[in-house]
């Protein structure tokens, strides 16, 4: 698995590639960090050997991009990690639009489980691919900004740079489909507290 450490305005990120996917886009030194990297580690059986390659470059052009409010939607091939329910967890945040938020009961419900918010939770916790799968949107039912691996801070000026250009930028088919009804939809919260 190849890994570069790359600066960025939301701070130093780990970006990892495998089997020309990418795997991780991370916070380098956030709390979970070992556990996130044994847990990728061991279930791709691999060992990170820094070196670049085309995957990574072309990721950190899309990061610096979205940061600069000028991309709302990532063309990279994921790999996730994690467990099936992990795993389920996050492909449902990718439905999570770009400028909107969703609470975690929301995601929860939209799993047909609304008793599992809490495992919900920490599957978000456990996301190794920030911004691509936007754990970022996921706030507490009141609308308060709760736990992000790059941040409270972060998690702040990534909505707040959401909500700014929500209108300004393009959004893919899949955004405008979510729009339209999908049932997959998480339920748009526009307010949040800060």
């Amino acid at each position: 698995m190849f890994i570069q450490y790359r600066k960025s305005k939301a701070g130093e990120l780990i970006i990892g590639s495998f089997d020309k996917q990418l795997c991780l886009l991370d916070f380098r030194f956030r709390k979970m960090r070992s556990t996130v990297d044994t847990r990728i580690k061991t279930g791709l059986n691999a060992e990170f050997i820094e070196q670049d390659n085309d995957l990574i470059e072309k990721t950190c052009e899309q990061i610096t991009e979205y940061l600069s409010g000028n991309r709302a939607e990532f063309d990279l091939p994921l790999l996730l990690v994690g467990s099936d329910f992990q795993k389920q967890v996050w492909r449902q945040l990718m439905l999570v639009q770009y400028g909107h938020c969703a609470s975690y009961l929301e995601l929860a419900q939209s799993l047909g489980n609304a008793k599992a918010v809490r495992a919900v939770a920490s599957a978000n916790g456990a996301n190794a691919i920030a911004f691509i799968v936007p754990c970022h949107r996921i706030i507490g039912s009141d609308g308060s900004l709760v736990g992000y691996g790059g941040g409270l801070a972060l998690k702040k000026r990534l909505l707040l740079l959401e909500k700014e250009n929500s209108y300004n930028v393009s959004r893919s088919d899949n955004i405008n489909k979510n729009q339209s009804g999908d049932k997959n939809t998480l339920v748009d919260q526009q307010q949040f507290r800060f």
